[in-house]
């Protein structure tokens, strides 16, 4: 059976959580590994159940509790982030506090302390209409590879190659049904290599041929705002 990477990704998570479950169920406490992977398909299993956001992150919540993981994994874990598929599409999770509310010593040994926000936020390298033909919402997070965002959202697609949102980490942008509005997008950074996401670029970015390669599968998967090509060397009407 052929899976995308998100898909070997998502099985992987499971199968971890389940080793989890079957140790704290014999009365283990859980590792780091154990105690992450757990809370993780927890909330990706809410979103599969079609809770919102809030009630997902909640569920993840009550998973485990302080007693139920060895010691340090509290202190250690203090978010979890995960990116799960909601009704609305595919949306960044980030667990606070995944083992319930609990006092913390800011002062203590090893404490990390927010600095204050001093940095500006980047200016958009590139603005683009965005239409959403679905009946139903679509959101994109943050660090989404936008030109693989939802098939029936209809935009630049070749503009948008190896971009992402200009928006806060771990924040998303929702596109109401047959709405339609502009994003500033900025470069992908570090190096800039794609894997998972849609499947349509999954490797470096700037590699030899792998644009080209990307809006030929996104032409052939029924994707919007991809030109194809009219079959004499020029291209036809956008998708």
């Amino acid at each position: 059976m052929p899976l995308t990477p998100t898909e070997r990704d998502r099985l992987l998570l499971f199968t971890a959580a389940e080793l989890a479950r079957a140790r704290h169920a014999r009365g283990l406490r859980l590792n780091v590994p154990e105690a992450t992977a757990l809370i993780a398909d927890t909330v990706c299993e809410a979103a599969r159940d079609g809770l919102r956001l809030a009630d997902a992150l909640e569920r993840g919540r009550c998973v485990l509790g302080p007693d139920d993981v060895l010691p340090g994994v509290v202190d250690i874990v203090t978010e979890i982030q995960v990116e799960a598929v909601f009704e609305d599409g595919t949306r960044l999770a980030a667990i606070s506090d995944p083992f319930g509310e609990r006092e913390r010593d800011d002062l203590a040994p090893g404490a990390v302390l927010p600095a204050a926000d001093t940095v500006d936020a980047p200016e958009p390298a590139l603005t683009v209409a965005v239409r959403n033909t679905a009946s139903v919402p679509v959101s994109v997070t943050s660090h989404f590879h936008f030109f693989e965002a939802n098939p029936r959202l209809d935009f630049d697609r070749a503009a948008a190659y190896g971009m992402r949102l200009c928006v806060p980490a771990g924040s998303s942008v929702r596109f109401d049904p047959h709405g339609g509005a502009e994003v500033g997008l900025v470069p992908i950074g570090g190096e800039r290599i794609a894997i998972g996401f849609a499947g349509l670029a999954d490797g470096p970015l700037d590699g030899p041929g792998a644009k080209e390669e990307a809006l030929r599968r996104a032409a052939a998967c029924g994707y919007l705002g991809v030109a194809v090509d009219g079959g004499d060397g020029t291209d036809g009407d956008p998708r």
